[in-house]
C-alpha cells in the first residue's frame, strides 16, 4: 500500500511524506490524514524506525466506515542540525478489518501479526526535513543525488588536501626556523673565537716584548 487512495487499499493517507520544519531547540509537527476506503471498521497502527524522537498520537486506533481521522506526528527539539540535513527515519502504517465490536482503545496482541489469516496492509512514509528560506518559502532535504554526493565528496577532498598542504607548509616553517637559529648561533661563536684568539695574540706579542727589551739596571 501506498500513500494516497487507490480501491483496493483499506485506508487512504494524506500527504505522502512527513515534511518538518527543522528549527533548533523548537517542536516541530505535521498531520497525516487517514481514511476508511471500506464499508468494513479498519484498525491502524503507526511505527517509527527512530521511536525517541516522535511523538504519535493518536498511534493506534479504529475508523469506522468511510470514516477519517488526522494523526499528529511530533519531531522533538534538536539541539543541533543533522549532518546534510538529511533524515533517514521511516514510518510505517499497518492497517487491517476487524469485528465490529473491537475495542479501538484496547487493540488485540495479535491484530497486526502476519500470520496468514487476514490482510495487512501496509504504507511506507519518508520523513523530509525543511527550513526556512529567505523569500518565505521553504527549502526542502531530501536524499541526495549521485552528481551531488560526487560534488560534496570533492569538495571534502580538496578541503583534506589543502589542510595537508598547510600542516606542510608550518612544518617547513617550524624547520627553517631552527636552521635560522642554528646560523645565527655558528656566527656568533665564530666572532667570539676571533676575538678571544686576536686578544691572546695580543697579549702574547706584549709578553714577548716586556721578556726580550734589555734590562737598565
Amino acid at each position: 500500500m501506498t500513500a494516497g487512495g487507490d480501491v483496493n487499499q483499506l485506508i487512504s493517507v494524506q500527504p505522502n511524506d512527513l515534511k518538518f520544519i527543522f528549527e533548533l531547540d523548537k517542536p516541530s509537527f505535521c498531520n497525516l490524514q487517514v481514511t476508511n476506503n471500506t464499508e468494513h471498521h479498519v484498525a491502524f497502527k503507526v511505527k517509527t524506525t527512530s521511536p525517541k524522537k516522535y511523538f504519535v498520537r493518536p498511534n493506534t486506533g479504529i475508523l469506522l466506515p468511510h470514516d477519517s481521522c488526522v494523526i499528529t506526528v511530533t519531531l522533538q527539539p534538536k539541539r543541533e542540525y543533522p549532518p546534510n540535513m538529511q533524515c533517514k527515519d521511516k514510518f510505517l502504517l499497518q492497517c487491517t478489518i476487524v469485528p465490529r465490536n473491537t475495542n479501538p482503545d484496547v487493540l488485540p496482541v495479535d491484530t497486526f501479526n502476519k500470520d496468514g489469516t487476514k490482510e495487512i496492509q501496509e504504507c511506507k512514509l519518508k520523513v523530509i526535513y525543511e527550513t526556512n528560506s529567505d523569500d518565505g518559502g521553504f527549502n526542502s532535504f531530501t536524499s541526495q543525488s549521485p552528481d551531488s554526493t560526487t560534488a560534496i565528496q570533492h569538495l571534502k577532498d580538496e578541503r583534506d588536501t589543502a589542510v595537508r598542504q598547510t600542516v606542510q607548509l608550518q612544518q617547513e616553517l617550524d624547520f627553517l626556523k631552527r636552521q635560522r637559529k642554528r646560523s645565527n648561533g655558528s656566527s656568533f661563536s665564530f666572532v667570539f673565537a676571533s676575538l678571544v684568539g686576536l686578544i691572546g695574540i695580543t697579549v702574547g706579542f706584549l709578553l714577548n716584548l716586556s721578556l726580550s727589551s734589555p734590562s737598565t739596571a
